[in-house]
């Protein structure tokens, strides 16, 4: 018998969101890696979220105020009562990173599209470049943002390190080996030193995932991450990549898909990492 998600709940596939696109009580977010993307063309309906000019706080390197947050949910008509589909480019690189950083302020009615814009496209399902009009939506400041919870920081994960737990690097094998500091076909620029964490194991991103976009079976997730490289419901695993996309689409798949509740994401990743005075790498 074939495993299940563990969450199922967070994923809705293309046919679905076809015939739920006008949903009340639902609101449709894009967010691309390439931030041009969405004016070529977007689902009917779907707001646009920036990781950069959205997310990020403009000058100190960390996420926007809970009340900028609040105000980014009323913009877009989002209440705390709205379920929101994710879904983008890349895989849903941005899409999952964005829904975690809906998490981060405590907005859990979050889903995903399986297999993002790219599958949706190529199923020729109907793209518009009219902009929605949503009215503004109240929406109040969190209390709080959960940090503790899914984000690791420096100091987080160089303990985490040095006590051997378990350390996921989702970048190209080439990345984990220090023989580049970006993806192959990007820019070298950025870090000064190439390599991983000590103690990482390299499970590029890409593994999770079928040549259409979509999620690989929970059979198929269990047998990379589990029999693979040995991660278990209960540990506590930190996952990393550049700067925290990528393994946003980790750390999705191993809470969400495969059920394991202590996940956290190093967003600082290797541009912090590999830029920090005196942190540690391997090169291999």
């Amino acid at each position: 018998m074939s495993r299940p998600y563990a969450h199922p709940e967070t994923l809705v596939e293309t046919a679905w969101l076809a015939e739920h696109l006008n949903d009340p009580g639902l609101r449709i977010v894009e967010s691309n890696e390439d931030v041009l993307l969405y004016d070529t063309g977007h689902i009917e309906g779907a707001a646009h979220i920036d990781w950069r000019a959205d997310l990020q706080d403009p000058v100190q390197r960390d996420y926007i105020s809970p009340e900028a947050f609040a105000a980014l949910c009323s913009k877009h008509g989002i209440t705390p009562e709205t379920t929101v589909v994710f879904y983008g480019d890349k895989s849903n690189w941005w899409a999952c990173y964005a829904f975690w950083a809906f998490h981060l302020y405590g907005h859990t009615k979050t889903k995903i599209l399986n297999g993002g814009r790219d599958k949706w496209v190529k199923e020729g399902r109907p793209l518009t470049r009219q902009k929605p009009s949503h009215p503004a939506a109240p929406y109040p400041v969190p209390a709080q943002r959960r940090d503790a919870e899914i984000r690791a920081f420096y100091e987080d994960t160089l303990a985490h390190s040095q006590a051997k737990k378990p350390l996921i690097d989702v970048r190209s094998p080439a990345e984990f080996k220090g023989d580049v500091t970006h993806m192959p076909e990007y820019p070298q620029e950025g870090v000064l030193r190439g390599g991983h964490i000590p103690g990482a194991k390299s499970v590029p991103w890409k593994t999770a995932a079928n040549d259409d976009g979509t999620f690989k079976s929970a059979d198929e997730l269990a047998k990379i991450y589990e029999e693979g490289c040995g991660l278990a419901k209960g540990g506590d695993t930190v996952v990393y990549c550049r700067i925290g996309e990528r393994s946003s689409h980790t750390w999705f798949v191993l809470h969400y898909l495969l059920g394991h509740e202590k996940v956290r994401n190093y967003d600082g990743s290797w541009t912090e990492w590999g830029n920090r005075v005196r942190a540690p790498i391997e090169r291999s």
